[in-house]
């Protein structure tokens, strides 16, 4: 069978086929064959005794926990060398001794919490933030307690300094004043050194409040806390740093006066936490649903959906909701 391009020429060939000539021709040059060259050894090579020398010495028992640089530097001190750092690292790692050799501690991973609240007084988060002071690095420490069930801030104080003995005082007055039983009780918190110290750990032990801690740099295992200081710290009213204590003090105080009792809390049903807390939730519902009924009378028909329904608050809040629940 003859060639398309011995048939109508390879000009016409390459204009049908929609190629160049120069490809044409590059394919029908005959291909080199490709010969096996074998490199001869080189004469820098080591030898298969000097490579031994360099495991038996990197295997002496009190090279067990020093570094390639270190077993270089020490045989080098006594008068030995068997080949620079590169060459000791190179002939370690074709064995595949370049590894970690030391026993290392190992720590297994942290279980993550997963805490729900029926009702209030039963998870309680909390945490410390910054508050920037009258100069740069200057700051005070915000210390509040929330109900993870209703949001309300149960306790709350801002000190010149963080301090366990200060957070230990602050839950005594916030379970005082709230009359919850503390053997029912379970506090959440990150890693921070007043969250795990000694002081407030006895603190609990003696009341038989049940602790629980994020796992290490994971800040969605204490999202509520962390949502309560987005709202303080991103509110149009927040000065951003304070003259003096007294001026934090003061704001603080309207501060959760408003988060409490004026705040509708999109996590809550849009009620304000006091609401929850107060066992208000059936009463501000009939109401909320009496306005939209009676809205429904007067224009049935802007409402595709039929009669609509205020939001129903979840009956579980949850830190890490189970994957089953």
């Amino acid at each position: 069978m003859k060639k398309l391009s011995e048939s109508v020429g390879k000009r016409r060939a390459c204009a049908l086929l929609g190629a160049a000539r120069a490809t044409l021709a590059r394919n029908e040059k005959p291909k080199p064959a490709f010969v096996l060259v074998r490199q001869s050894r080189s004469h820098r090579q080591l030898s298969d005794a000097e490579r031994q020398a360099i495991f038996d010495a990197a295997h002496e028992e009190r090279f067990a926990d020093l570094s390639v640089r270190e077993i270089y530097a020490t045989l080098l001190d006594e008068g030995v060398y068997l080949g620079s750092i590169s060459t000791m690292y190179r002939v370690l790692r074709d064995a595949g001794e370049t590894r970690e050799r030391r026993q290392l501690a190992t720590h297994p991973a942290r279980v993550k919490p997963e805490l729900a609240a029926t009702g209030p007084g039963q998870v309680w988060s909390w945490d410390i933030t910054k508050l920037l002071g009258p100069q740069k690095w200057t700051y005070f420490y915000l210390y509040v307690v929330l109900d993870v069930f209703s949001r309300y801030v149960v306790a709350w104080r801002l000190e010149t300094r963080e301090s366990a003995t200060l957070a230990t005082e602050l839950f005594e007055q916030a379970i005082a004043q709230e009359g919850v039983d503390p053997r029912r009780l379970t506090v959440h918190a990150d890693g921070g050194p007043s969250m795990t110290s000694k002081t407030l750990t006895q603190f609990f032990s003696d009341l038989g409040v049940i602790k629980s801690h994020s796992r290490p740099h994971v800040p969605n295992d204490n999202p509520h806390s962390e949502a309560q200081f987005k709202t303080l710290k991103y509110g149009p009213t927040f000065p951003g740093h304070f003259a003096h204590i007294q001026q934090g003090r003061e704001f603080m105080r309207r501060f959760v006066a408003w988060y409490n009792h004026e705040h509708r809390h999109t996590g809550i049903a849009l009620l304000t936490p006091a609401d929850v807390h107060n066992g208000l939730v059936d009463q501000r519902r009939q109401d909320r649903a009496r306005v939209l009924r009676a809205a429904w009378s007067a224009h049935p028909e802007r409402f595709v959906r039929g009669i609509p329904e205020p939001p129903q608050l979840a009956s579980i809040a949850y830190i890490n909701r189970p994957e089953a629940a």
